[in-house]
């Protein structure tokens, strides 16, 4: 399935549970469900390409994010750095699996990076319709960067990808003011 149809089929489950005159607890865009489809996803992406006899014919190494999160540190961004952080990272994993997709040859595994790319274009959508300041103009963070490093197999970009979403992606949509609830 694609990501396109995928997230519009979990727009539309929050739609109609929505409109059986249940009060939707947070904005549809905001709803975590949006977010999991991504993650399973890319979980699966992961999943199905594991057994990739020396994966995929794909070879090089990539720079990716570190997916670690420091809550003491974190405390102290706002959500614009957050923001910086996660789409400089969604940069980098475009552009390494940009890389892949060009080095293989099976069109299976080139339709699972293709969606996995489009999820990718869709979250920086999600946080354009948040309001986080679109930063996707400037510089990713450079090679041996503190907040970079590299990988060598396919399998450990993917694994990296999905706990990026599971991690860093998920505190900036889930702390980003626009979904934050009224508690009054």
């Amino acid at each position: 399935m694609s990501s396109i149809s995928g997230l519009v089929a979990v727009l539309l489950t929050v739609l109609q549970w929505a409109g059986r005159g249940l009060p939707s607890p947070v904005r549809p865009i905001c709803d975590p469900r949006v977010l999991d489809r991504f993650i399973m996803e890319a979980r699966d992406t992961e999943t199905a390409l594991r057994g990739c006899k020396a994966g995929c014919g794909v070879t090089g190494t990539f720079v990716v994010p570190l997916t670690n999160v420091d809550f003491v540190v974190l405390e102290t961004k706002d959500t614009e750095e957050q923001a910086l952080e996660v789409q400089s990272g969604l940069f980098l994993f475009s552009q390494a699996l940009g890389a892949v997709r060009e080095s293989v040859s099976r069109a299976a595994v080139k339709s699972l990076i293709d969606n996995n790319k489009s999820n990718i274009h869709s979250l920086g959508q999600v946080l354009r319709s948040l309001h986080i300041k679109d930063l996707s103009l400037s510089p990713a963070p450079a090679v041996g960067d503190s907040a970079t490093r590299k990988v060598s197999s396919l399998s450990e970009l993917l694994r990296v990808h999905t706990n990026f979403l599971r991690g860093k992606v998920r505190l900036l949509l889930t702390n980003a003011p626009a979904c934050q609830q009224n508690s009054t």
